[in-house]
C-alpha cells in the first residue's frame, strides 16, 4: 500500500505576503528615516536599479524625480487593522510581512532604536496574533536606511554587519517571544541585479560593480548567520530562513552547450542559498570569481561563522521559469523577476512578460528539497493584472484564480513527491506599489484597493472573485480548488 502523502500536512501555513516599502506609507511618520527605496520615482525603475549613483540620490531628495508612489503605498501604517481583519477573515494561518529597518533605526547607526516604530510592529504582530496568525517577518526588505548608503558606502563596509545585528537583537529581544519564523534577508540573489536596491552600491563609487556585488554579499552572508547566532541565543523557539528569487533554467535544446548554460546560469542564483543552507563558498564560485575578477575580502573567522550558523529552512519566491540558450543572438526575449530571458515558445506570459509556468513550481520545489532536505517555504507567488472596479464594486479576476489553482496543485503533486513544504504566502495578498516599475496598476492582491498610478483614490478595501475562492482553499486545507 502506497503511503506517500496525498494532501498537504494539517499545520500547513496558508497566508499570504506583502513588503513595508509597497504598502505602508507614512514614510516620514513617527521618526522613520528615508530608505533605499523611497526615493524610486513612478515608472520603469529597472536601469536606475542597476546604475543608481550619488547624483540620483541628491536629486531624489530634492524632489526632482516626479511622484514616489511608495512613499504612500497603500497607507497600511494607518489601515493596518481593517487589512489583517481581512486576512483573518480569509483565515490566514501565516501573515509574512516586513520590518522596515528605517522606522526601528531611522539612519541605521543609532545606538538606540525608536520606540515608536517598535511599538507599532507590536501593534501589528498582536493584531496577528489576536486572530490566531502567525506572522512571518522579513528583516530586511530593499529597505536598507539610506543614510548608510550616503555615508558608509552601503554593504561593501563592514560597519553594516554591526549595524544590522543590532538591528537584529533588538528584533528579537522584542518580539522574539511572540514570532517564530524570520527572514533575515529578501531575495539576496537579486543583489547582482541591482546593487544598489540590495547592497546600497551607488554605480560612481565602485570601478568593479560585480566584484563590488559579490563583496556586499559577503558581508551580508556574515551577518545573517550572526544574526541566526543571536536568535538562537535569545530564542531557542526561533526559526530562521533563508530568502531566495528562484527561477527554474530550462536549456532552450538538449544541445550541450545550452544544458551546460542553464545549469550556470541556475548557479547564479543557488550560490547565495548554497552559501546560506550548507555553510560555505561552493567549489564551482573559485572559477566565476577569477574569471570576473573578483576579489572577497574576508576577515578572520568569517568562513567559521558562516558555517556555524545556518538557516533553519529556506523560502523562495516563485513567479516564472526561464530558457537557458549558449547563443541568444537574434532570440525573442522576455521579462521576468528581474531577469531577461529567452521567451518559451510553450508558454503564455502575463501583460508584463513574466511566463507562467505552474509545473515549473513544482520542479522548483523539487530540485531546491534533492538539493538542501531542509524545509521549503514558497513566501511569494503571484500574477500582476489590470483591473478596474466596477459599479458593483466586485472584481471577477477569473485569470488569477486559475492562475492560483494550477499553481497550488503543483504544490500539491510536490508534497506528494515527499518534498517537506511549509507554507504558502501569495505575494500581494492585497494590492500595493509594484516593486519594478512602483505603480498601482500591476496588481496581484485578492483584496482590491482604491488607488491608481498617481496616488488617486479612496484607499477604500473590497474582496475580488479570487478572495472568496482562496478563502474555500484555505478551509479546505487545499483540497478545494474549484
Amino acid at each position: 500500500m502506497n503511503n506517500y502523502k496525498k494532501r498537504f500536512p494539517e499545520n500547513f501555513l496558508w497566508g499570504g505576503a506583502v513588503a513595508a516599502n509597497q504598502c505602508e506609507g507614512a514614510f516620514d511618520v513617527d521618526g522613520k528615516g528615508y530608505s533605499v527605496i523611497d526615493i524610486l520615482s513612478f515608472g520603469d525603475n529597472s536601469k536606475k536599479l542597476k546604475t543608481m549613483s550619488s547624483q540620483d540620490v541628491e536629486n531624489a531628495l530634492q524632489d526632482k524625480e516626479g511622484y514616489f508612489p511608495r512613499r504612500d503605498g497603500i497607507d497600511f501604517y494607518h489601515h493596518y487593522k481593517e487589512d489583517i481583519a481581512m486576512f483573518a477573515d480569509l483565515g490566514f494561518k501565516v501573515f509574512r510581512f516586513s520590518i522596515a529597518w528605517t522606522r526601528i533605526f531611522p539612519n541605521g547607526d543609532e545606538l538606540q532604536p525608536n520606540e515608536k516604530g517598535l511599538q507599532f510592529y507590536e501593534d501589528v504582530i498582536d493584531e496577528c496574533l489576536k486572530y490566531g496568525i502567525v506572522p512571518l517577518i522579513t528583516i530586511s526588505h530593499f529597505e536598507m536606511p539610506l543614510n548608510l548608503v550616503t555615508e558608509y558606502g552601503g554593504w561593501l563596509n563592514r560597519k553594516l554587519i554591526t549595524f544590522y545585528t543590532r538591528y537584529c537583537k533588538v528584533l528579537f529581544e522584542r518580539f522574539g517571544h511572540k514570532v517564530k519564523y524570520w527572514l533575515t534577508f529578501n531575495e539576496l540573489n537579486l543583489i547582482t541585479l541591482s546593487g544598489y536596491m540590495l547592497g546600497g552600491i551607488l554605480s560612481d563609487k565602485v570601478d568593479n560593480m560585480i566584484e563590488a556585488q559579490y563583496q556586499a554579499a559577503h558581508h551580508q552572508f556574515v551577518a545573517s548567520s550572526l544574526a541566526t547566532k543571536i536568535a538562537r541565543e535569545t530564542n531557542d523557539n526561533i526559526l530562521i530562513g533563508a530568502m531566495l528569487g528562484r527561477d527554474e533554467y530550462y536549456p532552450l535544446t538538449c544541445k550541450p552547450e545550452d544544458v551546460m548554460q542553464s545549469i550556470q546560469d541556475s548557479r547564479f542564483e543557488l550560490f547565495f542559498s548554497d552559501v546560506q543552507v550548507r555553510g560555505y563558498y561552493p567549489s564551482y564560485s573559485k572559477r566565476y570569481f577569477e574569471e570576473h575578477n573578483i576579489h572577497i575580502k574576508k576577515e578572520l573567522g568569517d568562513d567559521e561563522i558562516i558555517r556555524s550558523y545556518t538557516v533553519d529552512f529556506l523560502s523562495f519566491s516563485y513567479y516564472s521559469t526561464s530558457v537557458s540558450a549558449y547563443d541568444r543572438e537574434g532570440m525573442e526575449t522576455t521579462d521576468g523577476n528581474g531577469v531577461i530571458t529567452v521567451k518559451n515558445p510553450h508558454l503564455k506570459a502575463s501583460k508584463w512578460g513574466w511566463q507562467i509556468d505552474p509545473i515549473g513550481l513544482r520542479i522548483a520545489l523539487n530540485n531546491l528539497y534533492d538539493r538542501y532536505q531542509i524545509p521549503l517555504f514558497v513566501v511569494e507567488n503571484g500574477i500582476g493584472m489590470l483591473e478596474e472596479i466596477p459599479d458593483d464594486k466586485y472584481i471577477q479576476d477569473d485569470g488569477r484564480i486559475q492562475y492560483f489553482r494550477e499553481h497550488i496543485k503543483q504544490m500539491g503533486e510536490a508534497v506528494k513527491d515527499g518534498v517537506e513544504l511549509m507554507g504558502y504566502t501569495p505575494w500581494g495578498c492585497i494590492d500595493l506599489v509594484s516593486s519594478g516599475t512602483s505603480e498601482m496598476e500591476k496588481r496581484y492582491g485578492f483584496i482590491y484597493v482604491d488607488k491608481d498610478n498617481y496616488g488617486n483614490g479612496t484607499l477604500q478595501r473590497y474582496p475580488k472573485k479570487s478572495y472568496y475562492w482562496y478563502k474555500k482553499v484555505i478551509a479546505s486545507n487545499g483540497e478545494k480548488l474549484d
